[in-house]
Formats: structure tokens, sequence, C-alpha cells
């Protein structure tokens, strides 16, 4: 598999290797040793999947006291798929970096713990499924607005269909220290690539 580093510290695209012949394909979409020596030392606990029509955006979701390492893979459709850091000694924190993820030429997103995530549906369905560090803990949710302009996430598409819920998260600016992910300082290996 093949690992790139984003400008963003505990950020990374992975490229699973995959094997393909007229049949379909075989790929690897986790496995814990190759994992934790491309520089991802976490130990995952829950897995997760969510299914959402064209024009869903999720977002930006984290667990506040407990924040979790996620391994995002699209197993159906096209996703631009965003994460917001949020750790507040990072230089890079209150800014964004989106990609398209999709079932094709198959690629990861691995974020340590730290940072708001979300994503928008590009297909006319996508199947997103989430490898986390910490177990889900509906009581310690947290999250910021989708739009929030200090942030300024340049989504594809311009009329989302958004929760409530999620419509009705703070700006970063209206977020105290206390309801950020609380994290421990993250310290990324050299070697990234397997």
């Amino acid at each position: 598999m093949n690992i790139t580093r984003t400008p963003f510290e505990g950020l990374l695209l992975i490229e699973p290797r995959c094997f393909q012949d007229e049949r379909g394909f075989f790929l690897e979409t986790f496995q814990s040793e190759r994992y934790r020596e491309a520089g991802m030392p976490d130990q995952f606990v829950q897995d997760n999947q969510s299914r959402s029509a064209k024009g869903v955006l999720r977002g930006m979701h984290f667990q506040v006291k407990r924040p979790q390492a996620q391994i995002v893979t699209v197993m159906r459709g096209r996703v631009f798929d965003v994460a917001v850091d949020l750790r507040l000694a990072s230089p890079t924190f209150g800014q964004w970096f989106g990609v398209e993820l999709r079932d094709t030429g198959p690629r990861q997103m691995y974020m340590t713990p730290g940072f708001a995530h979300g994503f928008c549906v590009l297909s006319d369905w996508a199947d997103l499924h989430y490898k986390v560090g910490r177990l889900y803990d509906p009581h310690d949710e947290g999250g910021l607005r989708w739009d929030d302009p200090d942030v300024g996430i340049q989504w594809p598409i311009k009329v989302p269909q958004v929760t409530p819920r999620d419509a009705a998260f703070p700006r970063i600016r209206d977020l105290s220290q206390a309801q950020l992910p609380h994290h421990p300082p993250i310290d990324m290996p050299e070697r990234l690539t397997c």
C-alpha cells in the first residue's frame, strides 16, 4: 500500500494494494501490523457503516472527551470527504482538508484523534465504512457547522441535504476549549510506505 502525507500531521491518505482482473478485485481494507508500521498506531475497536443518497452532507462530527481515530473507506459510490483540525496546539488548527474517495481506485483517509469529520455524496448512493479507535458514545458527541465561514470548506455541491442537528452545530469561534476534542500530542513516524 502507498501512504501519502497531507499538510496536516496525523492525516494520511492510504492507497491499499488492489488485485484486479476481469472478475472484479480483491484488497485488504485493514491489516493491523501493516497499518501500524505505516504510522497508524491506534487500536481499532469498532466498525460502522453508513448509506447516504446523492446530495446528502453529514458532518462535521467528532467525540469530545474520547476522540476517535478513524479510517474511512468508500465501499460503494463517491464522496467528498473532509477533515477539520480541532487540535488546539496544532499549527493547522481550524483548517480543513478534503479529498474525493470512491469505490474505484480505492483510497482511504486516516484521521488521528482530534479532527472533525464530514462528507457529501457525489454519486446516486454511497456506502461508507468507518473503522474507529474508540467506542461511540452518544453523550460525547460534538459538532462543527458544515458551512462555517471561518473554516471555509469548499464543498462541491451548492445545496446539500443536511439534518437539523448538523445545521445547528456551532461555528468554530463559538466552541470553548472544553467543547473541542481532548487528545494527547501525536508523534508520527517518518516511514510511510509499505
